[in-house]
């Protein structure tokens, strides 16, 4: 029997129908078992060793909730009136606009020759390996790099968001590509079309929600880094606003009505593109 040369602990299990399946511990078990085991030993060697510096947790945990309910249940506007707030929304959001579709253009192209099923796979390997690279590092720090080439402002933030949109988008729009059926591709090149006609007949047409589908979401999130990215760079926005009634004014009122209208915002948005993509999924298969 082979139980017998298996050095690893069996497990038993009764199933369903009667048998009893054997499951053993393998290396991966025990390497992961024993990475959660560690993690969790300095979880609570951190807690019992960090310098508190006499903080009391019961007057920690009654201010806490003392700012949460005056942040929250009180918002309020002090350093700017509402037209000027939502001035500071336009902004956030036209810099999320111009990321996003910059990003998007560019991406589509990129895709096409990233995709394996449309490309050699020498140019698809080196697209993936660069936008592997760029998308490893996080959003911030790009545009903390074109800050420091372009200078603060909202060129550094654009172009260090569109920079992470395109690695993103990229491999996105890629995987979308490479899961259209071969045989529809074979069939097209057996009766005589080009790439280009691959590409605007069969490509683009049958991928074009999925295509929209990602845009929307890639756009979403580089909205809320532009609430971040107009504090960190000085692109201004209402992101700036937040900063300064945190940091500068503290005055929680004011960063409870922020916080409120960010969420607004960003439930608009989730509001508008689920509708957007419903009538256009409906549009498309009219037709």
């Amino acid at each position: 029997m082979t139980i017998a040369k298996d050095h690893h602990v069996p497990r038993f299990k009764q199933t369903n129908a009667g048998k009893i399946k054997i499951k053993t511990w393998g290396k991966r078990q025990v390497v992961m078992f024993t990475t959660f085991l560690a993690l969790f030993l300095l979880t609570v060697y951190g807690f019992l060793t960090f310098d508190y510096k006499g903080i009391s947790f019961v007057q920690a945990v009654t201010d806490t909730i003392y700012n949460v309910k005056v942040m929250f249940f009180q918002p309020a506007m002090s350093h700017f009136t509402f037209g000027e707030a939502l001035g500071q929304v336009g902004v956030t959001i036209g810099l999320g606009i111009l990321s996003t579709i910059i990003g998007a253009i560019i991406s589509l192209f990129l895709a096409l020759f990233a995709a394996k099923n449309l490309s050699s796979k020498t140019v698809s390997s080196a697209i993936i390996i660069v936008i592997t690279f760029i998308r490893a590092v996080p959003t911030v720090l790009w545009v903390l790099i074109f800050a420091i080439a372009a200078g603060l402002g909202s060129e550094a933030v654009i172009i260090g968001m569109t920079f992470h949109s395109i690695a993103f988008l990229v491999k996105a729009y890629s995987e979308a590509f490479e899961e259209i059926d071969e045989g529809v591709l074979e069939a097209l090149r057996a009766g005589g079309a080009n790439w280009w006609h691959i590409v605007t007949h069969a490509v683009i047409p049958s991928t074009t929600s999925s295509l929209l589908s990602w845009t929307f979401l890639r756009f979403e999130t580089n909205f809320t880094v532009a609430v971040a990215m107009g504090a960190a760079a000085g692109a201004g926005g209402i992101g700036f606003e937040l900063l300064m009634a945190s940091n500068f004014y503290f005055d929680l009122r004011e960063v409870g009505f922020i916080t409120y209208l960010i969420l607004i915002v960003a439930i608009a948005f989730e509001l508008l593109s689920t509708q957007l993509k419903k009538r256009f999924l409906s549009g498309t298969s009219m037709s």
